[in-house]
This record gives structure tokens, C-alpha cells and sequence, in this order.
């Protein structure tokens, strides 16, 4: 069994698909503007340095849809997806995903954006595995609190070896193509870790131990 898995953000998409939410609840007018701005560009920088603090940061981005109603935010979340997820979906990641589904090899997708969001995502790009950091859901509600690990740092090889267990799969054969240094706990498990279009930490990194340093991204220069 072959297993290509696949981070989302600034990977498969040309963005960062949770902060673009947030940007599009603050200009819909569901959150504070100017407050959620400038807190979701913090959460950002945070992430992108290696020192975000992932559960400060999920009571803060799944707080709207405890505060909202379930079929507002369902219809507020398919207007994001037509107009600022499925522009950002890179043409070449597309060509990735097929030429592993042409192999025949299982594809998964591994993020740290919350299930609400990416899974309608998961299903444009024809995916039908997701790990994703999971938002409670009680008595049809969201509670703005976060159900188990969320899919982050090393909480993603923790809910990785999970969904492996489940599906009676294992990592002999697989890839892992990520941006993040904060996915490098899980670049060192797969046997061909892949940096796609890497930040300078991971990108040093990769160079270091010879790994594949590839982009999905357009370059006119």
C-alpha cells in the first residue's frame, strides 16, 4: 500500500486557507474587524516562526461558529469556497494529486485548519481521507472548544499512527509533501518527505538532508 499524504495551506493551495477565514468573517461583518485582523495576522506570524500556541489559537478561530447559527455559518462557509478557496487551488497541485491517483496510492490530506473549513476543500480535490483538527460538536451545535488532539506539530503524527491503526495502513511506502517546518515531525517518519515551496527553516532543513525541494507555484521571474 502506497500512501501519499498531503498538507493543505500554502501547499496544495496558494494560501493559507484558515487565516483567509478569518479575513472573510471579519469583512462579512460576523467578527470584529479590526480586532480579528490584527489577532488572526498575530495567530499567523505566530504559526509561521514555530511558536504559535495552538489552543490559544482554536478558542479564538472557532469562536464564531459557537456564537453563530449552524446554517448561516454552512452558507457563509460555500460563498468562501467559491470565492476564495477554489481560485487559490494550484494547477499543478491538481497535476500532483493525479499522477499519485493514477499509481493507484491512497491520497490523504493533513492539516491543521479545522475540519469545518477544509473539508469541503477535501472534497473539491477529490480526497476522500482527512485528518483536520476536529471543533466539538454537541447537540447540533459547535461549542468553540477543539474534540481530541488537533492535527498540529506532533499532534499530527499522533492523529497520523491513529488513522493508520484504523485503516490497517503503515508508512513503508509513502510520501508527505508539506511547506512547513512545523510538519518536520512528520517529514522524518514517511520514507520520501517532499518540501513544496518550504519555508527557509524547512527548506535549510531539506537541503540539509537531501530531500526533494519542489514548488507548485507559477514563477514568472
Amino acid at each position: 500500500m502506497d500512501l501519499a499524504i498531503f498538507d493543505l495551506d500554502n501547499t496544495l493551495l496558494n494560501g493559507d486557507s484558515d487565516y483567509l477565514w478569518g479575513r472573510f468573517l471579519a469583512a462579512e461583518g460576523i467578527v470584529d474587524g479590526e480586532f480579528y485582523e490584527r489577532e488572526n495576522q498575530r495567530f499567523y506570524d505566530e504559526y509561521k516562526a514555530g511558536t504559535l500556541d495552538i489552543f490559544e489559537f482554536l478558542r479564538f478561530s472557532l469562536r464564531p461558529l459557537a456564537e453563530n447559527d449552524l446554517d448561516k455559518m454552512m452558507a457563509l462557509r460555500q460563498r468562501f469556497i467559491e470565492t476564495q478557496i477554489i481560485p487559490i487551488i494550484l494547477p499543478k497541485a491538481r497535476q500532483l494529486l493525479k499522477k499519485h491517483r493514477d499509481q493507484g496510492h491512497v491520497l490523504l490530506i493533513i492539516t491543521a485548519t479545522n475540519h469545518f473549513v477544509t473539508q469541503p476543500i477535501a472534497e473539491i480535490l477529490g480526497i476522500d481521507d482527512l485528518i483536520a483538527t476536529d471543533p466539538e460538536f454537541r447537540q447540533g451545535r459547535y461549542t468553540g472548544k477543539v474534540s481530541g488532539t488537533p492535527s498540529f506539530r506532533e499532534g499530527k503524527v499522533e492523529r497520523l499512527n491513529a488513522w493508520l491503526k484504523q485503516n490497517g495502513y503503515n508508512l513503508a511506502s509513502s510520501w508527505f509533501y508539506s511547506d512547513s517546518h512545523n510538519d518536520l515531525p512528520l517529514l522524518e517518519m514517511v520514507t520520501h518527505p517532499i518540501a513544496v515551496d518550504a519555508d527557509e527553516t524547512l527548506l535549510q532543513h531539506a537541503e540539509f538532508k537531501g530531500w526533494p525541494i519542489i514548488s507548485l507555484r507559477d514563477h514568472t521571474d
